[in-house]
């Protein structure tokens, strides 16, 4: 019997967060083979290093090295250096993860090549059309013939957009797969050591996202409220390589008398154990919207929408905009202990998300 072929196509970190729970579960019978397709979108050694270490994740059997430049650029270039390879390796169904150009690229380049695709996440909407993720998302969705989801409502989404109810797979979320394979680690990390940390008596800031942190009027909004923010509790901010050039800029106090510690960025074990560690978290990240929801930590995502609704509905997240009295007023609720972050269980986020998507991508080349 032919060994069926599944390329695994990452770009960002977060790809990989969410490939590596399939890669480590994934069969080793003789029957199906993967291969870990590294686009280069984002591309530091350093960071790639640790992340693949941390995750236990095999070195890429293919990089394609597109590296940085506009979205055009990014996909077109995608697309070409897949579309080589597809033709090279003949692979019997392209996964793609997320909504970042990789994702989209790779989707394209397999349809056109009469591959079919699988989405990880898919069904995810922000209804903001504004948002390059948000066109990734819908066009990827409107060309997969396996659509694994995260919860009921991304589901109702893909119908309402004439989505075949036959092509859906609720699954589960693999981000949650990937932090439970990893929390053993995360409590014997020593980071808290090492930014001199105490529980409960800081917060965790993240920001990456074009629309926050390209505009140097918005994120200094954003710094604005950070800073009020950082009068009654610490704040640790890994600094994303996207936003490290404008945010010298946007702050008002000098690093030595800000109570803002901003570090470089972290890998993921260590920073899993400052979440679990924080008294809450400001963020502009979907992944850790859903991480901090299953952790119930409280978490004030910055942004005006989330494509998930579902940790605000029965999560620990609040949905505060970008503007500095909202922040604030979202922070204060937390401070004053008047946000009960329980966080109830979220259906199929168990764990064994992975295990499900494995099995039915084994079931649809097999049967």
């Amino acid at each position: 019997m032919k060994v069926k072929k599944i390329f695994l196509i990452a770009g960002t970190r977060p790809n990989f967060m969410k490939l590596a729970p399939i890669i480590k579960r994934f069969p080793d019978n003789g029957e199906l083979r993967y291969f870990l397709i590294h686009t280069g979108q984002h591309y530091d050694y350093e960071m790639s290093r640790i992340f693949f270490e941390q995750l236990e994740i095999p070195e890429a059997d293919f990089y394609l090295g597109v590296g940085s430049g506009t979205q055009n650029y990014q996909i077109a270039n995608i697309m070409l250096k897949m579309e080589e390879l597809i033709n090279e390796q003949k692979p019997d169904i392209i996964v793609v993860v997320g909504d970042v150009n990789s994702t989209l690229a790779a989707a394209l380049s397999a349809v056109k090549c009469g591959v079919p695709v699988a989405h990880i996440e898919a069904g995810l909407r922000s209804f903001d059309e504004t948002m390059p993720e948000e066109i990734n998302r819908k066009i990827t969705d409107s060309i997969s013939t396996l659509l694994f989801t995260h919860c009921e409502e991304a589901n109702k989404n893909l119908m309402r957009e004439g989505i075949s109810p036959q092509k859906i797979h609720l699954v589960g979320n693999v981000m949650i797969d990937n932090l439970l394979d990893c929390i053993g680690k995360a409590k014997s990390s020593k980071i808290m050591e090492k930014l001199e940390l105490d529980e409960k008596k800081f917060a965790v800031l993240t920001l990456h996202r074009a629309s926050n942190v390209d505009n140097i009027s918005i994120l200094s909004e954003i710094m604005r409220a950070v800073e009020h923010i950082s009068n009654e509790v610490k704040v640790v901010f890994p600094v994303h390589p996207r936003a490290a050039k404008n945010i010298e800029k946007s702050l008002k106090t000098t690093k030595e008398g800000s109570n803002i510690h901003l570090i470089k960025p972290l890998g993921f074990i260590d920073f899993l154990k400052l979440m679990m560690e924080s008294k809450f978290v400001l963020t502009d990240s979907g992944g850790i919207q859903e991480e901090t929801s299953f952790l119930g930590i409280p978490c004030i995502t910055i942004r005006e929408n989330t494509e998930r609704p579902i940790t605000t509905e029965i999560g620990t997240n609040i949905l505060a905009g970008i503007k500095r009295e909202n922040i604030l007023n979202a922070a204060r609720k937390i401070l004053d202990g008047k946000f009960t972050a329980i966080g109830k269980s979220i259906p199929y986020w168990d764990g064994k998300a992975s295990d499900r998507i494995i099995k039915i991508i084994k079931n649809f080349l097999l049967d």
